[in-house]
């Protein structure tokens, strides 16, 4: 494929939680969820750690802010888009809908979900790495550290671009426009570059 892959989070990026005094942004609509959307399944119940938009001072609806226009601008920035979140296939049912995007794919954590790591290199990193399989890729989250950014360059031989949202705002026309310019620096690589990076 000549697309790379966007490994695209959900809260944070999409969903601002941590938005100046609380508030709903301008443009933002809010998504009322059941409870235990964006949960992987299986998990006993209790056993859950709790993210971040889910630090409630009471059980109910999820609320989620979220910007229609975003999808639209996802889908022009020329890459194949997946999911990255701990919503997993549940973004499919929740939040695509709103932003207007088609089903996508998503990275399936398994067991990897909310391990911490004894060398601060977040949880998603491995299993990004993994999935994206020498493939160039971005990756769009508010959790990214140094250890991720070392990780991924030891581990991962095309270009990868790990793209830090602040929550507070969520994505905004900058973020696009990195987005935009590494997808284009990196669309349809010539066999010869291939061969290049894989000897880094």
């Amino acid at each position: 494929m000549s697309r790379p892959l966007l490994f695209l989070d959900v809260d944070g990026p999409l969903n601002p939680y941590a938005a100046e005094c609380g508030k709903r942004p301008e443009g933002y609509t809010t998504l009322s969820a059941p409870e235990e959307a964006g949960w992987a399944t299986g998990e006993p119940e209790g056993t859950r750690p709790h993210r971040r938009t889910h630090r409630r001072p009471h059980r109910g609806p999820l609320q989620v802010w979220l910007n229609p226009d975003h999808g639209r601008a996802l889908l022009t920035l020329g890459y194949e888009i997946c999911w990255a979140t701990t919503w997993m296939n549940d973004a499919n049912t929740w939040i695509g809908p709103v932003l207007g995007l088609p089903e996508l794919p998503f990275v399936d954590f398994g067991s990897a979900l909310f391990q911490e790591r004894p060398d601060g290199v977040h949880w998603k990193s491995e299993p990004l790495v993994k999935y994206a399989d020498g493939r160039p890729f971005a990756w769009v989250d508010d959790e990214q550290s140094d250890a991720d950014h070392a990780h991924v360059s030891a581990n991962h031989h095309a270009p990868a671009l790990l793209h830090h949202v602040n929550p507070r705002r969520g994505l905004r026309g900058s973020d696009f426009r990195a987005l935009a310019d590494f997808a284009a620096s990196v669309t349809t690589p010539t066999p010869a570059r291939w061969a290049a990076n894989s000897d880094t």
